[in-house]
C-alpha cells in the first residue's frame, strides 16, 4: 500500500490557514476566563528599581538590586572623593589615583584587571569628576565573585609604587595634552571655571595642571588612598542576575575585613554671591569657529530651583524645535550649535550656555539675541506644548538611564553618595513632574540675571593664511 500521497501546492496552502486557525483559537481559548477558572488580574509593571540596603561593619554601605532579565551583572564603587578634595599645589591628583587603581593589587597583577574582566567576556572601566570617583564592571553571572574579589583587592591593596606613580603621571599628562591643551577650545572650560568660581574647591579641572603633576609624590598618593579609599568613604552598587543572601556573603567574605579609617574632611564648596558680570576673552590656535560660553551660579543639584533649571535647559535647547535652535542656528543663520543647561554639583553649580559661531558673525549681535530669549521665558510663561515635550524627553532620558544594569548601578552610587538618597533613581522624575510653569519664570528670572554671568569667548588664533574668526581653507 502507498502511504505516501502528493499534495499540491493548493493543498499546502489550504493546511497551512487550518493550522493557523487552530492555533489562534487554541491560544485564544487557553487566555480566556472560564467558570472554574476566573481571569487573573495583573497590575501593571512598575519601572521601578527594588533594592535592599545593608552597612558592612567597617562602613561600606552595600545597595543591591536583583534582575534576572539577563544573565549578567554589574558592580560599581563610589568613592566619595573627587577634584574638589583636592589642594592647591595637588590638582589631578583624584583623577591620577583612578589610573594608580588598575595598576594592580596584592593578588592582582599590573594590568591583570583588565585582562582577566575581558577574558571572561566583561567590560571595567572607571571615571573621575569634581564630586565623586567610580570604578565598575559588567560581567556574566557566573563570574560573581570575581568582580566582588577585584574591587576588594584593590580597596584593601593597591600597588602602589614608584615606577607605577610614574607611569601613570606621564598616562595623565598626555590625555591633558590630548584633551585639554591640544584640542578645539581644550582650554574654554578651564577658563569658564576659573573666572565663574571664586571657591577653590571647584575653581579648577579634574585634569589638573602640569606643574602640579609633576610636584606629586608616591607618598602622596599612599597618603591619598589612606584618606579617601577607605570602606567608610565608598558605596558597592550590584545590580543585576544574583540571589541577594549569596551576594551580601560574598560581599562580606571579601570587603567586611578591610579596616575603616577616619572620615576625611569635608571640603568647604561654598561660593560668595557674585557682584557683577566677569568677562575674558581668549584665543585658541585650535579653533575653527568662535564660540561664546555664558555661564550663571546656581544651587546644588537635586534642589527645587535647579530641576526647574534642568527643564529650562530641555525648553532652551533640546531638540531642533527648541527655541534656540530655531532663533539663532535656523532663522538668523548665525550659529553651527548651541546648548543649554546645568551642571550638577553637591555646592553651587553652573547653568551653562554654549554657541559655536558661524565664522564671521558679530558675537555681539549673536549674544544679544540670546539675552532676548533669556527675557522671553523671565517675561512669558513657557507653553503648554513645549511642557509635554520636555515631559516625554524625561521619559526617555530615564529609560536610557535603566536600560543596563551598568547604568542603573552606576546610578545607585552616585544618588548615595551625592544626596545620601538612593531612593532617588525612581523618585526624581517625580521632583521634575511637579516643576510649574511659575518654578521655570521665577528661576529665570532669579538666576539669569547681569551680575550673576560670567561669559568667555574663544576665539581662534590667527596665523598664515587665517583671520580671526574665519575658516581656514584648504
Amino acid at each position: 500500500m502507498n502511504l505516501f500521497i502528493k499534495l499540491t501546492p493548493a493543498t499546502w496552502r489550504n493546511f497551512f490557514l487550518a493550522a493557523c486557525v487552530i492555533v489562534a483559537w487554541l491560544g485564544r481559548a487557553a487566555s480566556e476566563p472560564t467558570a472554574s477558572a476566573p481571569a487573573i488580574h495583573r497590575s501593571a509593571k512598575s519601572f521601578d528599581v527594588a533594592f535592599k540596603e545593608f552597612t558592612l561593619k567597617n562602613g561600606l554601605r552595600v545597595i543591591l538590586a536583583e534582575d534576572h532579565s539577563a544573565p549578567t551583572y554589574s558592580i560599581c564603587v563610589t568613592y566619595n572623593v573627587g577634584s574638589r578634595d583636592e589642594r592647591p599645589g595637588r590638582t589631578g591628583f583624584a583623577h591620577l589615583f583612578e589610573h594608580m587603581l588598575f595598576q594592580g593589587s596584592a593578588n592582582v597583577g599590573k594590568g591583570e584587571h583588565f585582562i582577566l574582566v575581558q577574558n571572561n567576556g566583561g567590560s571595567a572601566n572607571g571615571t573621575t569628576s569634581a564630586e565623586r570617583t567610580n570604578y565598575f564592571e559588567t560581567l556574566p553571572a557566573n563570574q560573581l565573585e570575581l568582580g566582588i574579589f577585584l574591587e576588594a583587592d584593590r580597596m584593601r591593596s593597591p600597588s602602589i609604587t614608584q615606577a607605577n606613580f610614574d607611569n601613570q603621571r606621564l598616562t595623565v599628562q598626555e590625555e591633558r595634552r590630548q584633551s585639554y591643551d591640544n584640542r578645539p577650545y581644550g582650554r574654554t572650560y578651564e577658563t569658564v571655571i576659573e573666572t565663574a568660581y571664586d571657591n577653590f574647591a571647584y575653581k579648577h579641572s579634574t585634569i589638573g595642571s602640569m606643574n602640579d603633576l609633576n610636584a606629586a609624590t608616591v607618598e602622596d598618593a599612599a597618603a591619598f588612598f589612606r584618606s579617601y579609599y577607605a570602606p567608610n568613604n565608598a558605596v558597592l552598587s550590584l545590580v543585576g542576575d544574583f540571589k541577594s543572601e549569596a551576594a551580601l556573603a560574598l560581599i562580606k567574605k571579601y570587603f567586611e575585613d578591610i579596616p575603616a579609617q577616619p572620615p576625611p574632611p569635608v571640603p568647604d564648596v561654598s561660593e560668595p554671591v557674585q557682584k557683577g558680570e566677569r568677562r575674558r576673552t581668549i584665543e585658541d590656535a585650535f579653533a575653527q569657529a568662535p564660540r561664546i560660553d555664558i555661564v550663571y551660579k546656581i544651587p546644588p543639584g537635586n534642589t527645587a530651583d535647579w530641576y526647574a533649571l534642568a527643564m529650562l535647559g530641555q525648553v532652551l535647547s533640546s531638540g531642533v524645535s527648541s527655541r534656540l535652535y530655531q532663533k539663532l542656528i535656523k532663522e538668523k543663520e548665525l550659529a553651527l550649535s548651541v546648548s543649554a543647561g546645568p551642571d550638577e554639583r553637591r555646592g553651587p553649580s553652573l547653568f551653562w550656555f554654549t554657541i559655536n559661531a558661524r565664522p564671521g558673525t558679530d558675537l555681539a549681535a549673536l549674544e544679544k539675541l540670546l539675552y532676548e530669549e533669556i527675557a522671553r521665558l523671565q517675561d512669558e510663561p513657557v507653553a503648554d506644548s513645549e511642557l509635554d515635550k520636555v515631559g516625554m524627553q524625561l521619559k526617555r532620558r530615564r529609560a536610557q538611564q535603566l536600560y543596563s544594569s551598568r547604568a542603573r548601578a552606576n546610578t545607585l552610587g552616585h544618588y548615595a553618595v551625592y544626596y545620601d538618597d538612593p531612593q532617588l533613581i525612581n523618585s526624581v522624575w517625580r521632583k521634575y513632574e511637579q516643576v510649574t510653569k511659575a518654578d521655570l519664570q521665577r528661576a529665570a528670572r532669579v538666576y539669569f540675571t547681569d551680575s550673576n554671568r560670567t561669559v568667555i569667548t574663544t576665539l581662534p588664533k590667527p596665523g598664515p593664511g587665517r583671520q580671526r574668526g574665519e575658516l581656514k581653507t584648504r
